[in-house]
C-alpha cells in the first residue's frame, strides 16, 4: 500500500508578475508526495488559472482519488481518472519520480531522451515602456519574452527592442488582442525583429487565424491544452507551447510533443511559474523543443534545496536529489 501526502505551499514572488488581466504577488502550488517502500516521488503544480484552477481546487481533485493512488494505480490509469490540469500533473510527475527512484534510473534513461543544458527566455512582465526597457536591459540572457496586452503594445515593444538590440525577442499576449490588432501589429513587430507572437487572440475566438497568413510565427498556448486540441491548433498556429499543468503531466506532454512534431509544428515548452520542482519535468520536454521558457523559478523570492541552475539564460543541473 502506498502512502500519499498532499500539501499546499505558497511561495512569494520577488516582484509583481503582470500579464493580460492578471497580477500575481505569490505562487500557490499543490505538492503531491507518493511513498512506497521508503521511497518518495514528488510532483508540483500551479494549475491553469484561465480554467479557474487554484491550489485548493487541485487539492480537492487529488484527494478525490487518494484511495486509488494508495492502491497503486499506474500513470496510464491516472490519465482517465482525472481531466487535464494541475492535479493530474502533480500526481503524474510524482509517479514518474517514484518510478525513477525505485528503478535506479534517471528520468532521461526512463524516457530515452538525451539531456543537455538549454537556453531559456527571461521574461519581462507588463509595465510602462520605460520600466520594461530597464528590465530588458538588466537581463543577462540572450533570449527575452515580453508580456503584452492591448495597451501600448507597439510603444512597449519598441522600447524593449531598442534597449536590447542584441537579444532574440518573442512576445506573449495571453489572449489580449483582437484580430484587428494582430493584423495591424504583426508586420510592425516583424520589422522590429520579433521572432514569434504567442497566443494573440482569446481561446475559442481564434478561428480567423485559419485564413490568416501571418508575417511572423504564431504560437498556441491557451488554445492548445493537450493532444485533443492539437489538430485544430495546427490549422491556426505554427508553434505550440507545451505546459505540464495544461497537459496534466509529463506523460501527456510527451505525447503532445511527438504528435506536434509529426505535424511539422515548432515546439516550445513553458511554465505556470513555480519552484524548480515544477521546472524539472518540463526540462525533460525542453530537450525536444526549439523555444524554451523555464524561468518561472527566477520570479520566486526563494527556491527549493537542490534547485535547477540558471546562469545567463542557460538552465541545467537537474539532479535526482530534486526530481527524476
Amino acid at each position: 500500500m502506498r502512502q500519499v501526502k498532499l500539501a499546499i505551499e505558497s511561495w512569494p514572488l520577488l516582484e509583481r508578475f503582470v500579464i493580460t488581466g492578471h497580477t500575481w504577488t505569490h505562487c500557490d502550488v499543490l505538492i503531491v508526495s507518493i511513498i512506497e517502500n521508503g521511497i518518495t516521488g514528488r510532483g508540483e503544480a500551479t494549475g491553469v488559472y484561465y480554467l479557474d484552477e487554484t491550489a485548493d481546487s487541485m487539492y480537492r481533485q487529488a484527494a478525490g482519488i487518494e484511495q486509488q493512488l494508495q492502491q497503486g494505480i499506474s500513470r496510464e490509469q491516472l490519465q482517465s481518472l482525472l481531466p487535464v490540469g494541475g492535479a493530474r500533473n502533480a500526481i503524474d510527475c510524482a509517479l514518474w519520480d517514484l518510478e525513477a527512484k525505485r528503478s535506479g534510473q534517471s528520468i532521461f534513461e526512463l524516457t530515452g531522451i538525451s539531456s543537455s543544458p538549454v537556453n531559456t527566455v527571461n521574461t519581462v512582465t507588463i509595465d510602462t515602456p520605460e520600466q520594461m526597457a530597464q528590465k530588458a536591459a538588466a537581463i543577462t540572457a540572450h533570449q527575452i519574452k515580453v508580456k503584452l496586452d492591448a495597451e501600448q503594445p507597439l510603444q512597449r515593444m519598441t522600447a524593449v527592442c531598442n534597449a536590447r538590440p542584441d537579444a532574440d525577442i518573442v512576445v506573449d499576449v495571453n489572449e489580449g488582442w483582437s484580430f484587428t490588432q494582430l493584423v495591424e501589429l504583426a508586420p510592425q513587430f516583424k520589422a522590429l525583429g520579433v521572432k514569434m507572437i504567442e497566443q494573440p487572440l482569446p481561446r475559442g475566438e481564434d478561428d480567423a487565424l485559419e485564413d490568416y497568413q501571418s508575417p511572423i510565427m504564431l504560437c498556441a498556448d491557451e488554445s492548445c491544452l493537450d493532444t485533443s486540441e492539437l489538430q485544430q491548433a495546427a490549422r491556426r498556429y505554427q508553434m505550440v507551447n507545451i505546459k505540464l499543468d495544461k497537459t496534466g503531466g509529463l506523460t501527456e506532454a510527451l505525447n503532445l510533443a511527438r504528435q506536434a512534431k509529426d505535424l511539422g509544428m515548432t515546439l516550445m515548452v513553458g511554465n505556470m511559474t513555480g519552484t524548480s520542482l515544477a521546472m524539472a519535468p518540463a526540462f525533460v520536454i525542453a530537450q525536444l523543443c526549439d523555444f524554451i521558457d523555464l524561468d518561472g523559478a527566477l520570479f520566486l523570492a526563494a527556491d527549493r534545496p537542490n534547485p535547477m541552475c540558471y546562469e545567463r539564460g542557460v538552465v541545467s543541473g537537474l539532479t535526482t536529489q530534486l526530481w527524476g
